[in-house]
């Protein structure tokens, strides 16, 4: 019967729906984390009769067709890139961005990645790094002597360096954009790739056009509301319920027309 098979695409698709869900819940609390969302398509119809075909021979024409759809498949479970929350810190190296950009990283096999996440610290050279030790673009380095690092909102790095009156500028942080960010590769580490869909990198910086602003000391949350998150699984639960019921009936319903035809 076609409604096993249509009712067993419905239990596929929400069992993905969890998946997807169960990801941002362990993400809830994760640095720069945007939260996926699944969309759904139906699949192919059979036609049995078309809308507007002639039903006699005066030209009349049936208003309404006749066709059953065959299912429903997963399509994308892209991201939802909406500004998360900014949190206070208090460690230096910690910068959260304010509006749109991604921070540039620099992998150590020499690709570039981009990230939301800032929870950046140094390594034993004085780098700029994340919490990986990759090199954070366009590659700072902090003087071993230096008492202070201030980062303004434009991204540009100062050191306080002793007997230097005035501040030492060290460089400044770059960021990118791109038209449509929904199109990045999350490879883990809270890192994505560019894609052909994502388009060519912008590159600019902090406060310029089409750029949000750096905030030193803080980071940006993720964007996963936990009730909503909640109040989702509840629903994909039930709607993977009442796949699973239609299964049952249907196969019940073949059970009861095979011993109709024995008898």
């Amino acid at each position: 019967m076609r409604a096993m098979q249509t009712a067993a695409t419905g239990m596929m698709a929400q069992e993905m729906n969890v998946q997807v869900i169960s990801n941002n819940i362990a993400n809830v609390r994760t640095t720069g984390y945007k939260r996926q969302q699944i969309h759904f398509q139906d699949l192919l119809y059979e036609h049995f009769r078309r809308a507007g075909s002639a039903t006699s021979d005066q030209n009349t024409q049936a208003p309404a067709g006749t066709f059953i759809g065959s299912g429903v498949k997963t399509v994308s479970t892209g991201r939802v890139m909406t500004q998360g929350n900014i949190s206070p810190t208090e460690k230096p190296y910690d910068l959260a961005i304010r509006g749109e950009g991604f921070f540039k990283i620099r992998m150590p096999d020499g690709r570039t990645t981009y990230s939301r996440d800032g929870s950046f610290d140094l390594d034993s050279q004085g780098q700029l790094v994340t919490r990986d030790g990759y090199i954070v673009e366009p590659g700072i380095t902090v003087p071993n002597n230096a008492t202070a690092v201030s980062v303004n909102a434009q991204g540009i790095v100062e050191a306080t360096i002793p007997g230097q009156t005035p501040l030492q500028q060290l460089g400044q942080i770059q960021l990118t954009r791109f038209v449509n960010k929904v199109g990045l590769e999350s490879i883990g580490d809270n890192l994505f790739i560019e894609t052909a869909a994502s388009g060519q990198p912008i590159d600019g910086f902090g406060g310029g056009e089409g750029f949000g602003t750096l905030q030193q000391n803080y980071l940006e949350e993720g964007n996963v509301q936990a009730v909503t998150e909640l109040s989702s699984l509840i629903a994909a639960q039930r709607a993977y319920e009442m796949n699973s019921k239609v299964i049952t009936a249907a196969d019940q319903m073949m059970s009861a027309t095979t011993q109709m035809f024995r008898g």
